[in-house]
């Protein structure tokens, strides 16, 4: 039996990380759901600037769309929506199965909007209908700014993966906001059910203060922050405000765990994997991670849904090296934008080059 399996039993979702024109024309992505029980994809601006820069797949599409007057920008999200709607397509069968659960693909807006929340909201919903599917996400961002954006996107009926996530308090903010929304809907006599997950990202966490630690603390604030956001997640699910939302017919957004790929070489390739398992939840890999977790995963256990005297006192362990968690926490926010920017900043650039070295005509 495939690791994935066992993953996909214990009720969490197997979601790639991972998109390129490749993996879509070559049967890859539909053998992975086939085999993998991988039921959803995420992108950002750093996996489509290397998809782009690494292939010769989107140059024809780069050089048409460049002769018709097409900015780079343009260019970008046209490209994205070609790849991220054949992507939907394949996945809508999980979408209907599971009552619009799961079954998502994932599109980022530009990330120089981190701080507008006006035209953050506007951007969501303008690329969301482009891609005309029911099972895309627009992600934004869980900044100052992007909060309001998600509230409002949300109320608008735009499914929203919420990015950037590193703390249980980042968490309980964010989902804070789509709640917001979702009750102004259910004033409104709307739908109440508008599809959302909250994305917390966990490997940053150890990359951050690598080498600054006692051996035994080595890789282990990853994990410890991840296990106390579950349990703030399952706290509020739980509380009488959901439970009011669940009886008008709401659902509760979904946590996310990202940035589980292994980056210290002497670690298990799987090992946030491992530690993450959890029902009602979502896992987005690399995919040499996915792979690693199908050949050699296992699932030994699910975290904890309540509180964990241990985890605290792990997390107290880091405080006493004087280890600012929220202000840590904030700084890796900070450095995602930044980032994501970068990255966007250079995906732009490298879509120049690729119509400079293939004009039209």
């Amino acid at each position: 039996m495939y690791g994935t399996t066992q993953l996909s039993r214990v009720g969490q979702s197997i979601w790639l990380d991972n998109v390129t024109r490749d993996l879509l024309t070559s049967g890859t992505l539909e053998r992975y759901i086939a085999e993998l029980c991988v039921t959803g994809l995420t992108s950002n601006p750093s996996i489509y600037d290397k998809a782009i820069g690494g292939s010769a797949a989107y140059d024809k599409a780069i050089e048409r769309l460049r002769a018709t007057g097409s900015g780079n920008q343009g260019i970008f999200f046209k490209l994205a929506l070609d790849d991220l709607g054949r992507a939907a397509d394949l996945f809508l069968p999980i979408h209907r199965r599971t009552g619009g659960v799961d079954g998502f693909v994932s599109l980022e807006v530009s990330p120089l909007l981190a701080h507008d929340a006006a035209a953050t909201i506007g951007e969501a919903r303008r690329l969301h209908a482009l891609c005309g599917r029911p099972n895309l996400f627009i992600k934004i961002p869980g900044t100052p700014a992007g909060l309001e954006a998600i509230e409002e996107t949300v109320f608008a009926g735009v499914p929203v993966n919420v990015t950037l996530l590193f703390s249980a308090g980042q968490y309980l903010v964010a989902a804070d906001a789509y709640t917001r929304a979702i009750e102004r809907r259910v004033e409104a006599g709307l739908d109440p059910y508008v599809a959302s997950v909250a994305s917390v990202f966990v490997s940053r966490w150890d990359g951050g203060l690598a080498g600054d630690l006692p051996a035994d603390l080595h890789l282990q604030l990853g994990l410890a922050t991840a296990r106390r956001t579950y349990a703030a997640y399952r706290e509020f699910l739980d509380s009488d405000r959901w439970q009011r939302l669940l009886n008008e017919g709401a659902r509760p957004q979904r946590l996310l765990w990202a940035s589980t790929g292994t980056k210290d070489p002497n670690a298990s390739d799987v090992y946030y994997i491992e530690a993450l398992a959890a029902p009602f939840t979502v896992n987005t890999m690399p995919e040499e991670t996915l792979l690693a977790f199908a050949d050699h995963g296992a699932v030994a256990g699910t975290l904890a849904a309540g509180p964990d005297p241990r985890n605290d006192a792990l997390l107290a362990q880091f405080q006493a090296q004087a280890v600012d968690l929220a202000g840590l926490a904030q700084r890796l926010q900070d450095q995602g934008v930044d980032a994501f920017v970068r990255a966007w900043q250079s995906l732009l650039a490298r879509i120049d080059e690729k119509a400079a070295a293939n004009p039209a005509g």
